[in-house]
């Protein structure tokens, strides 16, 4: 096993004068899951690609262990790479595909079966390896890809939007088997998604990018409760976090009819005469008097338990999104009106100038 760092790591394109990777700086730790994720063209499959030795380094440098891999071919990198097409051979058997590796780099037929037959026990695969890949599912055809990395026990396992072709139900299942798989194997990790949701649900850290650029790396739960910008806000969490700029007013904010109070040491950093305010769809209190933000609602989102209503505020002169959570045992009719506020200390406070987080 091995840590892995991109140490500043930059591509440019030849053409180009923007970096698709700007100076990138991540240290994943040995063992550790890693999930890159941001939204299409940000730089997160690039990322992987220069980890793999796929595309060029044009400045900085990666590491793979005490090994500066920065200008090594694939091959010499010791790492194994899961594509969201799977790229199995049809005309093999499953056990062929997941041996394919070893057999070209001379290992014995019995090394190879052994080996083989181990990691179709893990994954669930032993009664289907002696038939094609036309005659499986596309779960099952990415288990293959799995195997046919687990038997080259490599140092570093990169997947780049392994679950993207499966069904959604099959995708969530899957999510699953990868990560406690990884757990099970302790590889080191790096998965690349857009799927913010998969990013929370499997990685041991989470590092979003945007044109380029990290914006934030942490633990996910860590990233929900604190994110480091108005980008990351907005990206991490379904629904997405509500933003509202709103006025600085003397003891917090003025948010529809009511004063909310935040941190005073957010308001003294704040350079601009408004700050954005960010509140989960889950913690705004539904009121009975009329203060706080009038939202028309719009359309109710019933989950059971839960239902989100997506309303319509008037803040300010402008007419605004927002999704609130309410209880399921308690949904508004379509057209009415609520009055929200913000839950006290479940605000987040952004410079709206920057987009930089103010609140602690």
């Amino acid at each position: 096993m091995a840590t892995v760092s991109f140490d500043k790591a930059t591509r440019i394109y030849p053409g180009s004068t923007k970096p698709a990777v700007d100076a990138l700086e991540i240290d994943i730790e040995d063992g550790e899951f890693l999930v890159l994720v941001g939204p299409s063209g940000c730089g997160k499959s690039t990322s992987l690609r220069m980890l793999a030795g796929l595309e060029d380094v044009n400045g900085g440098a990666i590491r793979i262990g005490d090994r500066d891999v920065t200008h090594l071919p694939p091959k010499d990198r010791d790492i194994a790479m899961v594509f969201q097409n799977y790229a199995l051979y049809p005309h093999m058997t499953v056990a062929d595909n997941m041996g394919f590796a070893l057999k070209i780099a001379g290992v014995n037929k019995a090394e190879i079966r052994q080996k083989v037959e181990e990691a179709a026990k893990i994954l669930d695969l032993t009664e289907y390896l002696d038939r094609k890949p036309k005659a499986l599912s596309g779960g099952q055809r990415q288990r293959v890809a799995m195997g046919r990395a687990i038997v080259r026990e490599p140092q570093v396992f990169l997947m780049d939007e392994p679950l993207s072709n499966l069904d959604a139900k099959l995708r969530v299942s899957t999510r699953t088997q990868i990560a406690s798989l990884q757990r099970r194997l302790g590889i080191t990790t790096v998965y690349v998604t857009h799927d913010q949701v998969e990013a929370m649900t499997m990685g041991d850290r989470v590092a979003v990018l945007k044109d380029g650029l990290l914006q934030q790396i942490d633990t996910p739960r860590n990233m929900y409760d604190r994110p480091a910008n108005l980008f990351v806000a907005g990206f991490i969490g379904s629904p997405a976090m509500n933003l509202v700029e709103v006025p600085i007013t003397d003891g917090g904010v003025k948010f529809g009819k009511s004063v909310v109070p935040v941190q005073r040491d957010a308001i003294a950093a704040a350079t601009d005469k408004t700050v954005t305010v960010g509140v989960r769809p889950e913690h705004f209190e539904v009121s009975d008097a009329d203060e706080g933000l009038a939202v028309t609602v719009n359309v109710v989102e019933e989950l059971g338990a839960d239902a989100y209503v997506y309303g319509t505020a008037k803040v300010g002169d402008d007419a605004m999104d927002l999704v609130v959570r309410v209880s399921g045992r308690d949904v508004p009719e379509k057209g009415s009106q609520l009055h929200v506020v913000p839950r006290s200390g479940e605000t987040h406070v952004f410079s709206t100038s920057t987009g930089a987080r103010l609140s602690d």
